[in-house]
C-alpha cells in the first residue's frame, strides 16, 4: 500500500467495544463507505487517554486511522455527534443498545453502508430528542428494524401472499414466519403451521414498513397491537439472526412496568 494511503479519515458511529491487553480497546464501529470495521485503540484506558471520552458506545465520532497489522489503529478521534440527553436516560440507552446490536449483525466490512449509517443516526437523533424531554417514541424501534430489515435484504413480505401473490385483503390472515412473510387465509388453509395475524397488527406492520419517520411518528397504534408488532419482529429477527437480540431481555424488563394493558 503507497504511503499517502496508510493514513486515511472517516465518520464512525461506535458500536461496542472490547478490552485487550492492559490499556487498549477493540471497537466495533459503523462507517458509510467501509461498513463495519473493528478497530484498536491503543493506550485509551489510561486516566492520560484524550481520545477516551470520544470513544464511547453511540458516540458518531470523526475518526483518523493508520493501517495496521491486524486492526486499524486509531489515531485521532473528535466527537461529532455525542446524543448525550439519551446517556441520561436508562430506557434510551437500553433502545441504543438494541439499535446498535442490529446495525452490528446486520452489516458487513467493506461494503458500502450510506443508507445504514443515515437510518442509523436518524434513530439516534430521534432517541436523544425525546430524551432531552424525557420522553420514548413508542413506535421507533419497530419502525427501525422493518426498515433495517429492508435495506440489509431481509424484508418480510406483508402486502401480498407468499404463496399465491395475491394482494392481501383486510381480514385475518396468517404469518409464516420462517419464510418471511404472510400467506392469505385460502393458502393458509392447506397449512398447519400458519399462525393467525389480526388485521390491526398487519396494517401497523405494513404502515412501519412503508412510511418515513415523520409519519410513523403521528401514529398512535393500541399498546396490545405494538406489543403484538413487536413480538413478530422479534421472532422474524430470531430466524434470520438464529440467535435471540440480546437487547430486548433489557428493553422488556424496562418497558413493562409502563405500558399499558389495553
Amino acid at each position: 500500500m503507497p504511503a499517502r494511503e496508510r493514513i486515511r479519515s472517516t465518520r464512525a458511529l461506535i458500536l461496542r467495544r472490547r478490552d485487550i491487553h492492559d490499556a487498549d480497546r477493540v471497537l466495533t464501529a459503523l462507517t458509510p463507505g467501509e461498513g463495519k470495521l473493528e478497530l484498536i485503540a491503543k493506550g485509551v484506558r489510561k486516566t492520560s487517554s484524550r481520545k477516551a471520552g470520544h470513544l464511547e458506545p453511540f458516540v458518531h465520532v470523526a475518526l483518523t486511522l493508520a493501517q495496521g497489522s491486524t486492526w486499524d489503529i486509531i489515531t485521532e478521534a473528535q466527537t461529532v455527534e455525542s446524543f448525550r440527553h439519551l446517556r441520561s436516560h436508562l430506557e434510551a440507552i437500553a433502545a441504543a443498545s438494541y439499535i446498535c446490536e442490529l446495525v452490528d449483525a446486520f452489516t458487513g466490512e467493506g461494503e458500502d453502508a450510506h443508507a445504514i449509517w443515515d437510518l442509523t443516526l436518524e434513530a439516534l437523533r430521534i432517541l436523544d430528542e425525546a430524551a432531552a424531554y424525557n420522553a420514548a417514541p413508542a413506535n421507533l424501534l419497530p419502525w427501525f428494524a422493518l426498515h433495517l430489515l429492508s435495506l440489509t435484504g431481509f424484508q418480510p413480505q406483508f402486502f401480498r401472499c407468499l404463496a399465491c401473490d395475491k394482494e392481501l385483503e383486510p381480514t385475518v390472515n396468517f404469518l409464516a414466519l420462517a419464510e418471511g412473510g404472510v400467506l392469505c387465509p385460502q393458502c393458509a388453509a392447506q397449512r398447519n403451521d400458519a399462525e393467525a395475524l389480526d388485521v390491526d397488527a398487519l396494517k401497523v406492520l405494513r404502515f412501519f414498513q412503508s412510511r418515513p419517520w415523520t409519519t410513523v411518528a403521528q401514529v398512535n397504534a393500541r399498546p396490545a397491537t405494538l406489543r403484538r408488532v413487536e413480538n413478530i419482529l422479534n421472532r422474524y429477527l430470531i430466524i434470520v439472526l438464529e440467535r435471540q437480540v440480546r437487547s430486548t431481555h433489557f428493553l422488556r424488563r424496562l418497558t413493562a412496568a409502563h405500558i399499558p394493558q389495553s
